[in-house]
């Protein structure tokens, strides 16, 4: 009997590895989307995924680009919504790296969704 895993993450072989997609289950449910204009450097998004995992606050999914002439970033980000959203906020403010934060009400929650499907995940 072979017990080898063989669970792949296709966005992993497809070399995409700033795209992480929403579980079908969060994709369309009640969530906030943070919006982060950050400085594109190593180490970055590191910081701010540390900062969710030791408040244990999950990070249901993550888009991450380089604008402009690449020096920062956008990273939108589908976080439960919870009362401990506005203090997550104001902790991701505080971040060297971090220039700004927003919550992005008006985009709809299945946008991640739709991008999986897009990127064929």
């Amino acid at each position: 009997m072979n017990t080898t895993n063989t669970h792949t993450n296709p966005a992993m072989e497809a070399g995409n590895t700033k795209l992480a997609a929403a579980p079908a289950g969060m994709a369309g449910a009640a969530g906030a989307i943070l919006d982060l204009r950050v400085r594109n450097h190593p180490g970055v998004m590191s910081h701010i995924t540390g900062l969710f995992a030791r408040r244990a606050f999950n990070l249901e999914a993550i888009l991450c680009v380089p604008v402009g002439d690449g020096s920062e970033s956008r990273m939108l980000l589908l976080v439960a919504e919870t009362p401990r959203l506005e203090q997550i906020r104001l902790q991701l403010g505080r971040l060297h790296d971090v220039l700004a934060v927003r919550e992005r009400p008006e985009l709809p929650r299945d946008c991640f969704a739709r991008l999986r499907e897009v990127a064929g995940l």
